[in-house]
């Protein structure tokens, strides 16, 4: 059966962004070790999930940085993003724009059961935090990568909002003064 990984940046208070979603306290991606841990979760994903927020904002920037001619650090990783199916879960939009989007408004529990049990690669979320949330109440996740920053926020947006028992099974360390802690559930 396919694993649900979730690759996410948070506080070291447990934030995933402010309270209106805010991200201006995240680190850059600049030490290499993690870049290269970055590009090593996606080899084996061919899909991606994401709640309806996260999609609004990521699917129109990957795509526009795909497009563009311009190569920068980031452009693999737009170029993954928009050739890599994305499947985004809504209750409420009837319609989304991108390259390679579907749609999916049914059963989160069901839905994603039913991805897992299609064959094919494994599959990451990127989020948002209500989206990610609801995953771990329903244990759909199989792997957490969580990117710590050494950043307390006081306030904002948590992905754990009940007791959540983690299996730590890798943890280091980047000069940028990012920590990883990968996890099984």
């Amino acid at each position: 059966m396919r694993k649900i990984k979730l690759q996410i940046n948070i506080t070291i208070d447990g934030f995933v962004g402010g309270e209106n979603g805010e991200l201006d306290w995240m680190l850059t991606e600049s030490d290499q070790k993690q870049i290269d841990y970055l590009n090593g979760i996606t080899e084996n994903v061919d899909t991606i999930l994401l709640g309806r927020k996260m999609a609004l904002e990521s699917i129109p920037h990957w795509q526009k940085m795909a497009e563009n001619d311009k190569k920068n650090q980031e452009t693999d990783f737009a170029q993954f993003f928009t050739e890599t199916q994305k499947i985004v879960f809504s209750k409420n939009l009837q319609h989304i724009d991108g390259k390679n989007v579907v749609l999916e408004n049914g059963n989160l529990k069901d839905v994603i059961q039913k991805i897992k049990a299609k064959p094919g690669a494994d599959i990451i979320v990127y989020g948002g935090a209500n989206f990610v949330s609801s995953l771990l109440k329903e244990n759909l996740l199989d792997e957490l990568n969580l990117f710590v920053h050494p950043v307390s926020i006081g306030k904002g947006l948590s992905i754990f909002n009940e007791k959540t028992k983690l299996k730590l099974i890798r943890s280091e360390f980047y000069t940028n003064g990012i920590v990883l802690n990968k996890y099984e559930i």
